[in-house]
């Protein structure tokens, strides 16, 4: 009988360590996968990706280009909200990096047509800038709404981005092209906040020649756009 209990007190006593063994090397084992981790992306981050990634981007979005455009629009919407509009503009464009194919799948839609869809918004917007005449029905109590569509969508976040985006994608870390997204959103936001100081140096005169012209070249972009979808 003592043999039997001191054997069932062996096999307890070694079923009753595992559990602590376990949470001994618990901390150990999750401070190795953190390290890992963090060792993981430090490897993944690459300035010179970083640094071409943002100059891609930033050529595409062309928010520079877009001032003419930001300044009518306040004009017509009363007001812009410049963090609505970077933030959704923002998270389009990630999450149009991890979902963007799944996205357009799931409504029976295609990269091309979404960017006919974004070319047709762009050139119905350089029409107004160069005929002064207003083809959206724009409301002043819905400046946020203003901020979403056009600035959000297709300006900033437009087909011409979001096809860029998946281009990217197959060539470049996704690290590094999330990181590129933002270094240019920080410039959106500054533009979109600055637009009525840029509007005051330019003065009325320069802003009409600056909407014409850049009206043209929007319908130019969206013609283009429109050309190599087909």
């Amino acid at each position: 009988m003592n043999g039997r209990k001191t054997g069932y007190s062996k096999q307890f006593a070694i079923k009753t360590s595992l559990p602590q063994d376990l949470i001994v090397n618990l901390p150990v084992v999750t401070a190795d996968c953190s390290l890992q981790t963090a060792n993981l992306f430090m490897h993944s981050v690459n300035f010179k990706e970083i640094l071409s990634v943002t100059l891609i981007l930033f050529s595409v979005i062309d928010i520079l280009g877009s001032i003419p455009v930001i300044i009518d629009l306040r004009k017509k919407a009363g007001a812009i909200n410049a963090r609505r509009a970077t933030l959704v503009s923002g998270g389009m464009m990630i999450a149009f990096l991890y979902l963007g194919k799944e996205i357009l799948k799931l409504f029976g839609v295609d990269v091309a047509s979404f960017a006919v869809a974004g070319a047709l918004i762009l050139f119905l917007i350089g029409l107004e800038m160069i005929l002064g005449r207003n083809i959206f029905k724009h409301d002043t109590v819905h400046s946020n709404a203003t901020s979403i569509v056009p600035i959000a969508f297709p300006m900033i976040a437009g087909a011409g981005t979001m096809t860029t985006i998946l281009s990217l994608k197959a060539a470049y870390q996704e690290v590094n092209i999330i990181i590129a997204i933002l270094i240019n959103l920080v410039f959106i936001y500054l533009v979109l906040r600055s637009s009525a100081w840029i509007e005051g140096l330019l003065g009325a005169a320069g802003t009409d020649v600056l909407r014409k012209i850049f009206g043209l070249i929007l319908i130019a972009i969206s013609i283009k756009l429109f050309r190599s979808t087909l």
